[in-house]
């Protein structure tokens, strides 16, 4: 086993590294972001290297982290993280609304992306979403609600990462794939089906069990 301690630099920021990389061998460190935010565990490269990871706490690793530079070998080993991609919603144009609207806005889109199962972290005045739909459905989401004078764009998931906290990061990325997502477009029928809706008192269905519905 090879102990890691420090990251050596990064293969998509640093100039040097870029350069230094160009003829190399890349020994991909695949990660999720749960296995990126832990700063001790044992993983093993595409090539089968065996790697005990122990950084300093709160280090996260990102994607194009350099892990080992074997210079003999001309070989890295380079972290390769496998995000989804993020919707970012901007609600800065809110804060110049009177606040009433700021309440009303904020609550509406909080309420639509619930109402999707859609798990999302606020940071910085913006709105993070894992995508778990394709980003045409995530659009209409955002029209049918009246939310597109709100500036939104769909982001690499790796360029959100280094901005989350651990529990952040395990939120929007992490049990993603688990949530039980779907999309729901409101209709004209949705007002109708509400029109008729009755609210019954507390009673009974002749079961002896009292209820309301």
């Amino acid at each position: 086993m090879i102990l890691i301690e420090k990251i050596l630099g990064n293969a998509n920021k640093d100039a040097a590294w870029k350069l230094q990389l160009k003829t190399a061998r890349i020994d991909l460190l695949v990660l999720d972001p749960r296995e990126a935010h832990k700063s001790r565990c044992r993983r093993t490269t595409m090539s089968g290297l065996d790697l005990g990871i122990s950084l300093e706490r709160h280090v996260v690793l990102c994607d194009g982290d350099i892990l080992l530079w074997d210079v003999p070998a001309q070989t890295a080993v380079v972290v390769q993280l496998n995000l989804r991609d993020v919707m970012v919603i901007d609600l800065r144009e809110l804060k110049q609304q009177p606040l009433d609207v700021l309440i009303k806005t904020s609550f509406e889109l909080g309420h639509a992306l619930g109402n999707q199962h859609w798990k999302a972290v606020t940071q910085h005045n913006e709105v993070y979403i894992a995508l778990t739909v394709a980003t045409k459905m995530m659009d209409s989401v955002m029209r049918t609600h009246g939310f597109q004078h709100l500036p939104y764009a769909f982001v690499a998931g790796a360029d959100i990462l280094p901005r989350l906290t651990t529990c952040e990061a395990r939120l929007l990325f992490g049990g993603a794939e688990e949530t039980a997502t779907h999309v729901h477009v409101a209709s004209p029928q949705d007002k109708l089906d509400a029109a008729t809706l009755t609210v019954h008192g507390p009673h009974s269905h002749g079961d002896g069990i009292r209820h309301t519905h």
